[in-house]
């Protein structure tokens, strides 16, 4: 009933009601005034939103925006809506439109459209909007930030103001656009994507020894063992720093009844070297920045560091840097950070992030 209630209310604030203009105009998802970012690919029905954070910009003119989304699956998502750069929600995309009141009448409206779910729970097909015209955003070279991890990364549970902890479907509290690296790269001005996999790891998976690892499914375009599409990567515009946040799941005991054997040290330091080694020759000029993480016991944390400066030692002719959190941070659902946990920490890595950049 909460959801519902929230739903209604967000609609009629966002002047939802308003009637459709005799002057609007549909634009197709594949109109080049579109600008794309993550994981996306063009299908017969529109562009579809694969993993996440991946979106869609456009400038919009007119009275009212109409956004056309739908679950491929058909199960349902949730996007996170940006309009002129303010955050005007998390919207739980049932139906094939959400309509928006555009604040500027007389002149451009920004308008981006975020995945929220991850790519595990499949694709979000984007089939266009309807308004009075659009424009693309102009473009210029965008640094740009790629955020690889696990569920921390995604986001997964960090937004309970709609559905508690332990109600509804596991990715109902998803929120990609409140977790760490969007903040980060909002309050740095700078592009980013998102390739995470909730419960992965890089040697081992939360609750299994033998299953495919995140380095196994980062080449392929949905982040799983199809391999039937690859990613598609623009080696002419590279991200200027690869952050990766990985070893969570790695050292968890999983659910307590699966048999467990203990971490092991060797496997996830060659299977990380190989995949860093793989990101190096994808993006030969990029930095990479390693990640801590803000789940883990603090004597597993130490092992982690460790580690991770055993591999920069070990790959010391590479741009390699490191970050340690200095807490844990689990006010979220199933031990995860919460939207605030996530904002903490984007306060904690800013610092480290402007020197990748030199931003300073």
């Amino acid at each position: 009933m909460r959801f519902i209630i929230f739903s209604l209310l967000s609609l009629l604030l966002l002047g939802c009601k308003a009637e459709k203009s005799p002057h609007d105009e549909f634009f197709e998802a594949g109109d080049n005034r579109f600008t794309y970012s993550g994981r996306t690919i063009t299908s017969g029905e529109g562009k579809e939103l694969i993993a996440s954070a991946a979106s869609v910009k456009a400038k919009v003119y007119g009275d009212t925006v109409t956004v056309f989304l739908k679950s491929k699956e058909g199960s349902y998502h949730y996007v996170a809506v940006e309009l002129n750069e303010e955050y005007k929600g998390r919207f739980r995309v049932t139906k094939d439109t959400l309509k928006f009141a555009l604040p500027r009448k007389d002149s451009a409206n920004t308008i981006a459209i975020y995945k929220e779910t991850e790519a595990a729970n499949g694709i979000l097909i984007f089939s266009g909007i309807r308004a009075k015209k659009i424009e693309k955003i102009s473009e210029k070279p965008q640094v740009r930030i790629e955020f690889i991890g696990d569920s921390i990364t995604c986001g997964m549970g960090a937004d309970t103001t709609e559905i508690n902890c332990d109600e509804g479907e596991w990715f109902d509290q998803h929120s990609a656009y409140m977790a760490y690296g969007p903040r980060v790269a909002r309050e740095l001005g700078v592009d980013y994507e998102i390739n995470c996999v909730s419960g992965m790891g890089i040697y081992r998976n939360w609750n299994d020894e033998d299953e495919p690892v995140l380095p196994d499914v980062y080449p392929y375009l949905h982040l799983n063992d199809d391999h039937r599409e690859r990613a598609i990567i623009n080696k002419k515009d590279p991200p200027q720093v690869v952050s990766i946040a990985l070893g969570t799941n790695d050292f968890s005991l999983g659910d307590g009844e699966k048999l467990r054997m203990p971490f092991s040290e060797d496997p996830f330091k060659e299977n990380y070297i190989k995949f860093l080694e793989s990101i190096f020759k994808i993006y030969p000029e990029t930095k990479v920045a390693l990640i801590s993480s803000p789940m883990v016991k603090e004597e597993d944390r130490k092992e982690l560091i460790e580690i991770l400066h055993e591999i920069k030692t070990q790959l010391a002719d590479k741009p390699i840097e490191i970050f340690e959190f200095n807490k844990i941070y689990s006010r979220g659902c199933s031990g995860h950070p919460s939207a605030e946990d996530h904002e903490l920490m984007a306060e904690q890595l800013l610092p480290f992030y402007r020197r990748m950049l030199k931003k300073e």
